[in-house]
């Protein structure tokens, strides 16, 4: 059919032009919607800033075509041809292509948004800035693709082909990335924040300078990847193989990793503020130094050789323990969880609820603290239900003024001032946060009325090194007196016991292995 034939036949009113054969033909701006084209034939032809919004194009050939400016807004495209096309600027709002043939097809700054392309063939498509915001692209094939700068904000790209892609400054902030293939891919500075990346697979890919805040990589493999000044904070890496991963200068404040393969992974200058370095593979790392502060902003750097960094790497979670000399009863629960509350409001380091053992007779309260930097202070908060914690606040505060007095004396070798001024940084500060506690503000009358909490206490700091330092055992602790009027008689005397402090040289090795 002539192409004045066909738009004749159009302007009639007919629509079905199943299998025409138009090639080559110049159709630049002309209005088809509506029309059905299927199986038709439009290799080469001109179409565009053609309108052919709601066109039936299904197993249509296409290849060469020129639609660039065309208006294919729900248009059904699925199965059909377009290989070398030029869609450049083109509106597919809502169009069909599912299994569409685009190979090395001009997509720059096209509008997909919302479209199907499930199962495409977009091998070297070029989709630079093209917006594909709630596509859905779900195995569809997009290797060696260029996709610089596009936006593809919630799509749908589970187990698609993103091999060798060019993703660089990409916007793929929630999308859904779940067992896709990314190898070699370049995401440098892409924006994948929320992204669920769950088993896809990244290895060797170039993920330097990206924010991934709040993803999920857990079962990903990263293995070769180049992470380097990244943003995972928050991000899920749980079982994630991150062997011989760059992840130099990456912020990792607050990632969970556990179970995580680290083996030959390059952490140099990695901000690890608030996250667990126990649980995970770390055989060979490469860590010269880390950014321990809660911004990251390096006010807390640790320089750390092999051997520190092996060791560092191993760290468990520093822990508060203490043991009470009663069973845990349902009224004492409910008030320790309350006071417990109460303090988590102004001191983030009760941020995980206390890990309760009740026996018959004894009741051991864990409590898991971020950083060693916090323990003497949250154990000075802890013991504020209990009758006895006046006794504990008072030897805490004594631990620490006598290594304040005495820490000059324990400056062994002239390498170890450095040691020894972080350490005395960290008790002065220490010293200062406590005074400046409000005791009124977690302290009940209704605390002082339940008997567990008169009962005798120990309490024990372990730090990051798993090193234990007892700062207080209750003179009565572990003892049973059957006779009421000899307990009354030995109250006075219980809670004014001065009890001796731990020897100082094992305060100062508790403080020496721990990360301040």
């Amino acid at each position: 059919m002539e192409v004045e034939e066909f738009l004749n036949k159009y302007s009639q009113g007919v629509r079905d032009f199943t299998g025409i054969n138009l090639t080559e033909a110049n159709l630049s701006g002309i209005n088809l919607s509506g029309a059905n084209l299927s199986e038709a034939n439009l290799s080469i032809s001109n179409l565009s800033g053609a309108n052919l919004s709601q066109v039936n194009f299904n197993q249509a050939k296409l290849n060469v075509a020129r639609l660039s400016g065309a208006n294919l807004t729900q248009a059904n495209l699925s199965g059909a041809i377009l290989n070398v096309a030029n869609l450049a600027r083109a509106d597919l709002r809502e169009a069909d292509l599912f299994q569409a043939a685009m190979i090395r097809t001009e997509l720059i700054r096209a509008e997909l948004s919302g479209a199907n392309l499930t199962e495409a063939n977009l091998t070297g498509a070029d989709l630079g800035e093209a917006r594909l915001r709630l596509a859905n692209l779900r195995g569809a094939n997009l290797s060696e693709a260029n996709l610089r700068g596009t936006s593809l904000t919630g799509a749908n790209l589970q187990q698609a082909n993103l091999h060798g892609a060019e993703l660089s400054r990409a916007d793929l902030s929630g999308t859904d990335l779940r067992g896709a293939e990314l190898r070699q891919a370049n995401l440098g500075m892409a924006n994948l924040t929320g992204a669920d990346l769950r088993g896809a697979n990244l290895r060797w890919a170039d993920l330097s300078g990206v924010n991934l805040r709040w993803a999920n990589l857990s079962e990903a493999k990263l293995s070769g990847a180049n992470l380097s000044g990244a943003d995972l904070s928050n991000a899920n890496l749980m079982n994630t193989s991150l062997v011989h991963t760059d992840l130099s200068q990456a912020n990792l404040i607050q990632v969970d990793w556990i179970g995580a393969d680290l083996t030959g992974a390059n952490l140099t200058g990695a901000k690890l503020y608030a996250v667990s370095r126990f649980g995970i593979k770390s055989e060979g790392i490469n860590c010269e130094w880390v950014d321990l502060s809660p911004e990251g902003d390096r006010s807390q750097i640790y320089r750390l050789t092999a051997e520190e960094a092996s060791r560092f790497f191993h760290q468990t979670s520093p822990t508060i323990r203490i043991i009470v000399d009663a069973s845990l009863d349902q009224e004492a629960n409910f008030a320790l969880a309350a006071t417990y509350y109460q303090i988590s409001q102004d001191y983030a380091s009760f941020n995980r609820p206390a890990s309760i053992e009740v026996g018959e007779r004894r009741t051991t309260i864990n409590l898991r603290i971020d950083s060693d930097r916090q323990l003497f202070i949250s154990a000075y908060l802890a013991i504020y239900p209990f009758e006895n914690g006046k006794n504990v606040q008072e030897n805490i505060f004594s631990i620490l003024r006598l290594v304040h007095e005495q820490a000059e004396n324990y400056l062994l070798l002239e390498s170890e001032k450095t040691e020894l001024e972080k350490i005395t940084r960290h008790i002065n500060q220490t010293i200062k946060n406590i005074k400046e506690i409000k005791p009124e503000k977690y302290l009940s009358k209704n605390l002082s009325k339940i008997t567990f909490f008169k009962a005798p206490t120990q309490i024990t700091l372990t730090n990051s090194s798993e090193q234990a330092l007892n700062i207080y055992q209750d003179f009565n602790f572990g003892k049973r007196f059957v006779m009421t009027h000899v307990w009354e008689n030995l109250q006075d005397k219980i809670l004014n016991t001065k009890l001796v402090l731990p020897p100082l040289n094992l305060i100062f090795d508790f403080l020496r292995n721990s990360y301040l």
